[in-house]
């Protein structure tokens, strides 16, 4: 394993995958005595909006400090979380009540999602395992090639869609866990360590590889019905070439928005895989759009907010650089990420302004997209810490550390790209959103 912490790569840390080496430590720099992109320092800010704490639970045991892919999901009023050791838990959504949990001998790595009483988990030594979501019981397991580090995902029609870090693609049956199909495509020399998750669309399964491509495939035998470069590797050094899709792709209506790492966002028609617009701005965390709104966390940890017709950006909220900051959730007229410390993070839509901040954990990152549901946020941390958020109450003054802030302390940057995109396909612009 490689890592290098230039440009956020060590954010992630960087897999050289000759051998497809998997469960390696980071290595937070290389060559300096020191970080050379430190996390800035929270200041002070006017907290404007509440964020009140309805239950936290230590549930699980966490990821280990390791990258992995473990994130909260809610269905039918429970929520599910697992850890690196092989923990499974079920909980009441509304009090945090652990309903059951099962310990196993598993590396889990990648998920959970569950639709009905089918719960689905992938580890790190590439096994794909059902369970039920009512008491936790195994159903069946079944081993794939490689490890999976992104959500496997269930669809309407008894099928698993799951994407592992080779950069191969199974069709796998929800009721027995044969493999239907599996699409391979060759991974880069070097590339970050992780995985897209597959989005299930009316059209097909859509995918992000580790070249920078997105495909589309029909989930009755994988074949591809179409496939397009969102960013091509360039550069000199196999350092320089990484483009990888780490966020998940974000489908609103017809159009899918993606973003990759060393390259560009763009917005592709789902029904032709044509590039609408196509922007230069590096992203692995993630996306979250609406009809109205588009927003991303860079490479650098800087938050955007972008007009989803064109791309172009409207704010940059500069706060919260190089603190591991998750993908956005959206949650009425605000924006929810978590960071490094352990912080949740609210900033307003319109503008990116900071308004509101908690601690759920002191001992572990928070990695994972907070998961919205209504006006509540549910909270999951590397440490195992599991929390439920309430936005909305009487706030505090200010919110922050030690020192003071001046009066616009939270306020995002304009000073952004509003040109017109490059043209449908075309090369990638020099300038930002």
């Amino acid at each position: 394993m490689v890592t290098q912490s230039k440009a956020g790569a060590a954010r992630l840390g960087v897999l050289l995958l000759a051998g497809l080496l998997s469960g390696c430590g980071m290595i937070p720099w290389i060559g300096a005595d020191k970080d050379p992109t430190p996390p800035t320092k929270l200041t002070e800010i006017v907290q404007t909006v509440g964020l009140t704490t309805l239950w936290s639970a230590r549930v699980t045991r966490g990821t280990a400090e390791r990258r992995l892919y473990l994130v909260p999901v809610l269905a039918a009023d429970r929520l599910y979380v697992a850890d690196s050791r092989g923990r499974l838990v079920a909980v009441a959504a509304d009090s945090g009540r652990v309903l059951w949990e099962r310990d196993t001998d598993l590396q889990f790595s990648g998920g959970p999602d569950v639709k009905g009483d089918r719960l689905v988990i992938g580890t790190s030594r590439g096994e794909l395992l059902a369970f039920s979501s009512s008491d936790g019981k195994e159903l069946w397991r079944t081993q794939l090639g490689s490890e999976v580090l992104s959500v496997p995902r269930l669809t309407d029609t008894a099928q698993i869609i799951v994407h592992t870090l080779d950069d191969s693609i199974y069709g796998i049956d929800a009721n027995t866990g044969a493999q239907q199909w599996r699409v391979n495509y060759p991974a880069p020399v070097l590339t970050l360590r992780g995985s897209s998750s597959p989005v299930v669309t009316p059209t097909g399964i859509l995918v992000g590889l580790s070249g920078g491509k997105l495909l589309n495939l029909d989930p009755a035998d994988g074949t591809p019905l179409w496939e397009v470069a969102i960013t091509r590797p360039s550069g000199r050094s196999e350092l320089s070439r990484i483009a990888d899709i780490d966020a998940d792709p974000v489908v609103i209506g017809t159009i899918a928005f993606v973003g990759s790492y060393n390259g560009d966002l763009a917005a592709v028609d789902i029904t032709t895989g044509t590039i609408i617009w196509r922007r230069e701005l590096s992203a692995h965390a993630g996306l979250a759009a609406d009809a109205s709104d588009l927003f991303i966390t860079d490479s650098s940890d800087q938050i955007w907010g972008a007009d989803p017709s064109d791309g172009a950006g409207r704010w940059r909220q500069e706060g919260l650089r190089y603190r591991q900051v998750t993908a956005p959730a959206l949650v009425g007229n605000l924006i929810a990420v978590g960071d490094l410390d352990g912080y949740v993070h609210l900033l307003t839509r319109a503008d990116g302004r900071l308004v509101g901040r908690t601690r759920i954990t002191g001992k572990g990152a928070i990695t994972a997209r907070p998961l919205v549901v209504g006006n509540r946020l549910y909270v999951f941390a590397d440490d195992g810490t599991l929390a439920a958020l309430s936005i909305g109450g009487a706030p505090a003054a200010k919110m922050g550390l030690r020192g003071s802030a001046p009066a616009d302390a939270g306020a995002a940057s304009r000073d952004v790209d509003t040109a017109p995109a490059d043209s449908p396909g075309s090369a990638s612009p020099e300038s930002s959103p």
